[in-house]
């Protein structure tokens, strides 16, 4: 008599975001130049530069020698601050610097994949001292990002893991080999033609207010493209001492599952908008 056949438990399914473009509507790392400001980490004249450098972001887009200019211009200029320091100022600022710049749809499309069992995970250029404490305050499952060199308790200036272009996709994979997921089955959301890496690994790649190059790829695959256009603070959304529970709210949760099943149905068409 043959053995009852066992059915595997089905393998567990992540969501990739980028942040910056794609989460927020800004640079997370350069948002934070006021505070930086406030506390003497940096000079009025380096705040200006940050401020020229997020308007040239904001009109350009962010490529890839863009992005490594800025970069090594933050490495170098946050050599020698106090770790502890950068951390306390980031998390006592959090909601005044980035809530506002939270886009609407991407609080709802985070909630969607929570709702659905998915595990979100942030991916993120920026240094983990500001990415982490985003990303937690977004209700995500964990954050991967750039991890600067630390030498007692401050940054030498040196970069151990930059978390950026092919790394994304390296990062997506370790992930997957630590908890069991399916790439096939996962998600990636990303603006920048610098993520392609990412989005070629995964089985449902998501095109966000993409620059030129990432929307002329996602149209020559049939990826969906989504456009996020809503900033909007996460406190007029839910009460303030839930914030750190954004993507769990009753409201979202109901509003992202509607949200992405018409992404879905969309997407099982093979068009994107």
């Amino acid at each position: 008599m043959a053995e009852p056949r066992s059915e595997e438990a089905p393998r567990r399914v992540a969501a990739f975001f980028d942040l910056d473009k794609t989460i927020i509507a800004s640079s997370s790392a350069l948002a934070f130049s006021k505070p930086l400001l406030r506390e003497g980490l940096i000079n009025r004249r380096a705040a200006l530069r940050s401020a020229y450098a997020q308007l040239v972001f904001s009109l350009a887009g962010a490529d890839a020698d863009k992005t490594e200019r800025m970069r090594a211009e933050v490495s170098a200029l946050c050599a020698g601050w106090d770790v502890a320091q950068v951390s306390a100022i980031v998390r006592e600022t959090l909601h005044d610097v980035v809530d506002p710049l939270v886009y609407a749809e991407a609080t709802d499309l985070i909630a969607a994949h929570l709702a659905d069992g998915h595990d979100v995970i942030v991916l993120s250029a920026t240094g983990e001292e500001v990415a982490a404490p985003v990303a937690e305050m977004l209700g995500a499952t964990r954050c991967v990002a750039t991890r600067m060199e630390i030498v007692d308790g401050r940054y030498s200036g040196e970069v151990d893991f930059y978390c950026y272009g092919e790394n994304k996709a390296v990062a997506a994979k370790q992930q997957a080999a630590t908890h069991g997921y399916d790439l096939a089955d996962c998600f990636a959301y990303t603006d920048s033609s610098t993520d392609l890496p990412l989005l070629e690994v995964v089985g449902h790649p998501h095109a966000v207010n993409p620059d030129k190059l990432l929307r002329r790829t996602a149209d020559e695959h049939g990826w969906p493209v989504l456009a996020f256009e809503r900033p909007m603070s996460l406190r007029t959304r839910i009460p303030a001492k839930s914030a750190g529970m954004v993507a769990l709210g009753v409201g979202a949760v109901a509003a992202g599952a509607t949200w992405y099943s018409l992404s879905r149905r969309r997407r099982s068409r093979g068009t994107g908008d």
